[in-house]
């Protein structure tokens, strides 16, 4: 049985460790031995040396029957160090038969000049139980202060890390980073005043966040971690403030919503996302509402491998639709969502659709097979300056491609149609602003049609401003460029942007086709717009830098096409408010002629020369007859 334990690799890790016990049995049980016959005679008189002479038999039946109990019963594979009170019990009772199963042999053998009494074996019994577990108990300890002496030799390599939350997620990450070579918690803040002057998993709690800037010097802190899953952005943010002032590095574990989604554990450590620098929760929408018109039924998205198309996917897999069609002309991202879909969601139907917006045949071909009823339409060229240089290629994928898209919608008796619109379509001065802008317009259209000729489409546009983590946005650009040393770059110290998270900007795009009713443009209320500038400084600082000293900041001035400030995305006087109270409504245009004016107005806000602009102007009169 103790062969079957041990495998060849830690054999002689295991021989040496079986060795050391039985050598501490040996002796503990010679002892007891020893100890039972004086108790039993209540006298020191006996000579040592003869009472081992003339018992010597006995020992050596004594000892093989201790080691081979021991031994079957598992006590010799068990690794101490972890032992709990089962291991214990075991190893008793191996000690109790051990001791009968010698008074056994014994009284078979008949050794009459040697034979202990039944009263000596439970002396032995209970005095090997006792000196087995001591010696185990400093087997342990020994072993545990040689680890103590090697970690706090490690100690000196390991970055000394502060944790604010002294809570349950706290502790856990604690507990976990005794596992890590690289971090060790030295200390820990948390604003419960029943915590201070505690130890939570051998860490001191010092005080509340009034602490953070004195204890990072006095416990020498060259990172900073905040454990509060759950706590308000206001709460993060003036903690955040607080860490910006010691110019450590601080990072965060996973939001509870994270972690109760399984997408993180509490182990893993993040840097800290930026829209927990943008001064609002993020806005999360009524679920019900989205469930309602997507269960069970076929649903499209158009560039569904983009930042936004993919989310939106990802959202969609969860309301339990009949089918998704993931529709994108860049293969790769559409392959990666792909993998990702089928092992979150093995029981999501759904198919990748290689083709492009601009090829009408393509769509029909899609939409005749599959018959979808919601349509979310995401693909477009959202790059401004790129737009700038290639405005005939704006043109023909947001304008032609949305026109494509909700021809199709209409012919095929789609539901609902919602396009993925952009804060750069209010007042446009660029070439992308403009294409977005009559892309709104193209909708609007379509639904004058509907409204005119009874058809059931419903046609709706969402409109938001600069998504966080999005392909080519300005967050893992600075992120990029602070890991390279910088320097960070920045058109203007005074251009500024209204912000959004990406799952933010997806359910809004599902919200608002609940809502919709044909024509309207959805409107996200963002709070106040963000300096770039300030955006720089604050990651710059939360990873551990000074700005303008460690990483530099230069401005490189505006790129063509680009605002100084975006327009507020709503004005409240003028817009209708909608259930949700961060969602609002700019209502639709009534007649085909303002949408034509608007149209020729738009022609005197572009910036550069656009061929196209006055072929499809053209095209679009003959299309926007109702």
């Amino acid at each position: 049985m103790l062969k079957k334990r041990y495998t060849k690799p830690l054999q002689m890790n295991n021989f040496r460790r079986v060795l050391m016990l039985v050598l501490c049995d040996t002796v503990v049980l010679i002892l007891a031995a020893w100890l039972a016959h004086v108790l039993r005679l209540n006298s020191l008189k006996t000579n040592p040396l003869e009472f081992y002479m003339g018992k010597y038999k006995e020992l050596i039946v004594l000892c093989l029957a201790t080691y081979s109990v021991l031994g079957l019963s598992g006590s010799y594979a068990t690794s101490w160090r972890y032992a709990e009170y089962r291991e214990y019990i075991i190893m008793y009772i191996g000690i109790f038969a051990a001791n009968l199963l010698t008074y056994a042999l014994c009284n078979i053998i008949v050794m009459y000049e040697t034979l202990f009494t039944f009263s000596d074996y439970v002396i032995i019994s209970l005095v090997c139980s006792f000196g087995f577990t001591i010696a185990r108990f400093m087997g342990r300890m020994i072993r545990i202060y040689g680890l103590n002496r090697r970690e706090n030799r490690e100690n000196s390599k390991r970055t000394r890390v502060m944790i604010i939350g002294a809570g349950d997620t706290g502790s856990a990450l604690i507990r976990s980073m005794r596992r890590d070579t690289k971090m060790r918690a030295v200390v820990a803040i948390d604003d419960d005043e029943s915590k201070h002057g505690m130890l939570v998993a051998e860490v001191p709690v010092v005080g509340g966040r009034n602490k953070i800037v004195s204890a990072v010097k006095e416990y020498r802190v060259q990172e900073i971690i905040i454990a509060i899953p759950s706590g308000k952005t206001e709460e993060h943010r003036d903690i955040m403030r607080i860490c910006r002032e010691t110019g450590i590095k601080t990072s965060t574990v996973p939001s509870l919503f994270e972690l109760a989604s399984g997408k993180a554990s509490v182990g893993q450590i993040r840097e800290v996302t930026t829209q927990e620098l943008l001064g609002r929760n993020e806005e999360i929408v009524d679920g019900k509402d989205i469930f309602g018109y997507i269960e069970q039924k076929t649903v499209v998205v158009t560039g569904g491998g983009g930042s936004i198309g993919s989310e939106l996917c990802r959202q969609i897999a969860k309301f339990n639709p009949k089918r998704l069609i993931i529709f994108d002309i860049y293969e790769n991202n559409a392959y990666e969502l792909q993998m990702e879909l089928r092992k979150k969601y093995p029981e999501l139907k759904f198919d990748v659709l290689i083709g492009s917006v601009r090829d009408r045949a393509r769509l029909s071909e899609v939409f005749s097979t599959y018959k979808p009823k919601v349509v979310f339409h995401a693909a477009a060229h959202k790059h401004v300056p790129l737009m700038e240089d290639s405005p005939n290629e704006a043109i023909k994928n947001n304008i032609y491609g949305t026109y494509n898209v909700a021809w199709a919608c209409e012919k095929f008796n789609v539901e609902r149609f919602v396009l993925i619109s952009t804060d750069k379509a209010v007042n446009p001065t660029n070439i992308m602003g403009t294409s977005k802008r009559i892309a709104e317009m193209v909708v609007q259209r379509f639904a004058l049609k509907q409204k005119k000729e009874g058809g059931k489409t419903i046609f709706a546009a969402v409109r938001f401003g600069n998504v966080l983590g999005s392909n080519g946005s300005v967050i893992p650009l600075f992120k990029k460029q602070i890991s390279e040393g910088g320097p960070v770059t920045v058109t203007h110290p005074e251009i500024n942007r209204f912000f959004m998270t990406i799952p933010e900007a997806a359910q809004l795009v599902m919200q608002a086709g609940a809502f919709a009713e044909g024509g309207e443009i959805f409107i996200l209320d963002m709070g106040e717009p963000v300096k770039i500038v300030d955006l720089a400084k604050n990651l710059i600082e939360l990873s551990g830098y000074v700005p303008d000293v460690d990483i530099k900041i230069e401005f490189s001035g505006l790129r063509p096409g680009e605002k100084m400030y975006e327009e507020l995305l709503l004005d409240k006087q003028r817009h209708t408010s909608t259930k949700h109270d961060k969602i609002y409504i700019e209502q639709p245009i009534n007649e085909v002629k303002a949408l034509i004016e608007e149209i020729y107005r738009l022609r005197e806000g572009i910036n550069c020369d656009v061929p196209m602009y006055d072929e499809m102007i053209d095209w679009f009169e003959k299309n926007m007859a109702v």
